[in-house]
């Protein structure tokens, strides 16, 4: 199982990032995925799950209506669009895989991450 991430970057409060996520080495599209993300000195934080399929997205609330999940299982790739992006936001952001029949917050791979800095 390879997870790979890109897009993370410096932003701008109130700008945007579109973050993927390679998946290799299983059957994507089998499997639920999500996104985690990890601030400085602190636990690692669920921030949204998408089912194998692409529906039923589910969001933590301080993101909610401005991160958009998805995924194209044709190309094996994850996506998290964050708009309205707020310093609270920084954070290394990782891809997992969401193991079948547990809740979108376990996890049993996930990828090395990409970072989001958020600052004027």
């Amino acid at each position: 199982v390879q997870l790979v991430e890109s897009g993370g970057g410096m932003v701008q409060p109130g700008g945007s990032l579109r973050l993927s996520c390679a998946a290799s080495g299983f059957t994507f599209s089998s499997y639920p995925m999500s996104w985690v993300r990890q601030a400085p000195g602190k636990g690692p934080e669920w921030v949204s799950g998408i089912n194998a399929a692409g529906g039923s997205p589910y969001y933590l609330n301080s993101v909610k209506g401005r991160f958009t999940i998805s995924r194209d299982n044709a190309k094996n790739t994850l996506y998290l669009q964050m708009n309205r992006l707020k310093p609270e936001d920084t954070a290394l952001y990782r891809c997992a895989r969401v193991p079948l029949n547990s809740d979108y917050d376990a996890r049993d791979y996930w990828g090395q991450g990409t970072q989001v800095t958020v600052s004027s």
